[in-house]
């Protein structure tokens, strides 16, 4: 496989193509000015902002998780707390993130192990759509997978952690 320029060989992006690669997966790639909010991603890609998988990075007692939900969607803390037992949660914070993955907020794909070294849980909500998107390694590379095939891929584990925003109207 011949990297585009610049992209070093043990980047996320590098690893989750070849990661699908192995596993026949066939996927949509589309590259895109720089996104920073779920909105900007989903208009980037021409998706509906609920394809959107947001991936998040949560410390859960004294461990990180990776929890992914629909982007339309926000995580609910409590049931956190509630599902692990534990009195604390907490987003990573920028530094952390950088250093247990070596990526910025809002690049963070849906994907724990191989791709990503964390437990990975996944909401209902993701499951709801016939396609996943995400920004995969970057905010400037977006991937859509079929849902099928993001199941297979993922091989996650699912958990009710979404709540309605909280500008919810309806």
């Amino acid at each position: 496989m011949t990297l585009p320029p610049g992209e070093p060989s043990n980047s996320v992006l590098h690893r989750l193509r070849s990661f699908l690669d192995s596993l026949g997966i066939n996927r949509r790639e589309v590259t895109h000015e720089p996104t920073f909010t779920s909105e900007e991603s989903a208009r980037a890609r021409g998706e509906s902002i609920a394809v959107g998988g947001k991936a998040l990075l949560v410390k859960v007692g004294e461990e990180f998780k990776l929890f992914v939900l629909s982007a339309a969607l926000r995580l609910d803390s409590e049931a956190l707390k509630r599902h692990f037992g534990v009195k604390k949660t907490r987003f990573a914070t920028k530094e952390e993130l950088l250093t247990l993955t070596g990526l910025v907020p809002g690049s963070v794909p849906p994907f724990g192990r191989p791709v990503l070294p964390f437990d990975l849980f996944v909401d209902p909500s993701v499951f709801e759509n016939d396609r996943i998107a995400f920004n995969a390694g970057s905010l400037t590379d977006s991937i859509v997978l079929s849902i099928e095939d993001y199941r297979r891929a993922a091989s996650p584990q699912v958990l009710q952690i979404a709540i309605p925003p909280d500008n919810e109207t309806e």
